[in-house]
């Protein structure tokens, strides 16, 4: 074979390989080229998205405790509801007076008083008795109960004490009166209210007069 075609020969073959190198391989795949594109998609869908992120971690706010509901106002503290809580104690300008004669030989009346006003009162403690012009005043028998437990007195309705004047001793004198006011408690200012006691003998150490009471056989029975 000669030296010019055996250069012919080698030329071809070597034409034939470069063609071979440029054509697609049967798989589709592109070269380096499809390789580096694919590397690039990689990348990214493998590194998340910034917004990715930041959804999947909750907010403060959200992990946060449910907020406590408004407590409700108290409601405002109503009124007493005591019936006694506006009642005052009876003075002489709330009552009326009489005195009756209950047993002639010691002396002794049966006080009343009637609430004549329009609202309720307490009848307190001891009536103030004083005798006519003599001095001093009737000395008090038996106990009395608290301000708490005086008698309450509805407009019309009465309290009775038992007054006695004592046995005739020689040492007493008698009086034809007798004056009331009530225990008030205070230094409240009363006139004083009068009644007729024909014959009522008072002995200065035997005299003396009971609490207001609810009837009269209890005022007596002292």
């Amino acid at each position: 074979m000669s030296t010019a075609l055996k250069a012919a020969i080698a030329l071809a073959a070597v034409s034939a390989l470069a063609l071979t190198a440029c054509e697609p391989t049967e798989d589709g795949a592109a070269g380096p080229s499809g390789s580096a594109t694919a590397s690039v998609s990689a990348a990214g869908s493998a590194s998340p998205s910034t917004s990715a992120s930041a959804s999947a971690s909750p907010s403060k706010s959200a992990s946060a405790g449910p907020s406590k509901s408004a407590s409700p106002a108290k409601s405002p503290t109503p009124g007493s509801t005591d019936p006694d809580h506006d009642v005052f104690p009876c003075s002489t300008f709330d009552v009326t007076f009489t005195a009756s004669l209950a047993e002639p030989t010691t002396s002794s009346y049966l006080l009343k008083i009637t609430n004549k006003g329009t609202k309720a009162c307490r009848a307190l403690g001891h009536p103030i008795i004083t005798f006519g012009d003599l001095d001093g005043q009737a000395t008090e028998r038996g106990a009395a109960p608290g301000i708490e437990d005086a008698i309450r007195l509805e407009p019309g309705q009465s309290a009775y004490a038992g007054l006695m004047g004592g046995a005739k001793d020689g040492k007493g004198k008698t009086v034809g009166s007798i004056a009331l006011t009530m225990n008030t408690e205070s230094d409240l200012k009363q006139t004083p209210l009068g009644a007729s006691t024909p014959g009522l003998y008072v002995s200065p150490d035997k005299n003396s007069v009971t609490a207001w009471m609810t009837n009269a056989e209890d005022a007596l029975s002292l």
